[in-house]
């Protein structure tokens, strides 16, 4: 399986990084309440992780915000000619980058 688009990557641990300084949460104190370990979050903070469902239910919990808040800026595009096909889009990139989208 190929690894995420970074621009995905880049949208949720920006999203992530937000969320959790809006909270007031340190990396170590998310990653006590999430039961995960303070490393975990920093990956998925740096971009270097990309975090299974379970993982994003977790972190939702913990920060108490709904999951719409960590995926915020990341959209699913359906083919239209083949409803089960379609593709990432992040409508607004992250520093000036210019937008793309990548098959998922």
């Amino acid at each position: 399986m190929a690894p995420p688009p970074h621009e995905l990557t880049d949208r949720f641990r920006s999203n992530l990084r937000h969320c959790r300084r809006l909270t007031e949460l340190s990396q170590e104190h998310l990653a006590l309440l999430a039961a995960m370990h303070r490393t975990e979050i920093g990956l998925l903070e740096a971009g270097k992780r990309t975090p299974r469902i379970d993982t994003l239910m977790r972190l939702v919990g913990s920060l108490e915000v709904q999951p719409g808040d960590l995926l915020e800026g990341i959209e699913w595009i359906p083919d239209r000619r083949n409803p089960k096909r379609g593709a990432f889009w992040v409508p607004q990139p992250l520093h000036g980058q210019t937008e793309r989208r990548a098959d998922g």
